[in-house]
């Protein structure tokens, strides 16, 4: 054997090695608390139900639209930015309470702490202000979370479903 096709036959075994080698694994990446929050672009969420727990005891799980005077109320939606800004709008759903009300009832913004799995943002049912409730689950399509109301031994627990992932 010559030395070009030494050379040739080391290149070729060379370049098969180097291509049998090359096979990288991926691994998947489990979505972030904010990815499922937010989705890629925005995410909407719908209150469906909740709970209120006060000195230990359970209410039990009530349907959402008994927190609301007007079933117009009821299909309100919390919208979820994934911008930098981490925009949040509370929405009008379907059902509007009057022809002349907006669209948007409330814009703001959002936060997420992953140390202890806070989400603050104003909540209507609530209060017009931020307020830090603790993620107790949250998939692509359903939420929980809760709030402590320390001063009265008692806490909300609010749950939300999304028909967009």
């Amino acid at each position: 054997m010559t030395p070009v096709n030494r050379f040739h036959s080391l290149a070729v075994v060379l370049a098969l090695f180097a291509l049998g080698s090359c096979s990288e694994t991926i691994e998947p990446k489990p979505l972030t608390y904010t990815q499922l929050l937010t989705g890629t672009e925005k995410k909407t969420w719908t209150l469906t139900s909740f709970e209120v727990l006060d000195e230990g005891e359970s209410s039990g799980v009530l349907p959402a639209r008994n927190l609301f005077n007007n079933s117009c109320e009821a299909d309100d939606q919390f919208v979820f930015y994934a911008n930098g800004e981490r925009k949040y709008e509370y929405t009008n759903g379907p059902t509007k309470c009057s022809s002349n009300e907006p669209d948007v009832l409330l814009t703001d913004t959002w936060s997420f702490v992953n140390a202890n799995a806070t989400l603050e943002f104003a909540f209507p049912v609530l209060s017009s202000g931020r307020l830090p409730f603790i993620v107790k689950s949250l998939t692509a399509t359903s939420m929980t979370m809760e709030i402590y109301l320390d001063d009265l031994d008692a806490s909300y627990r609010f749950s939300f479903a999304s028909s967009n992932e």
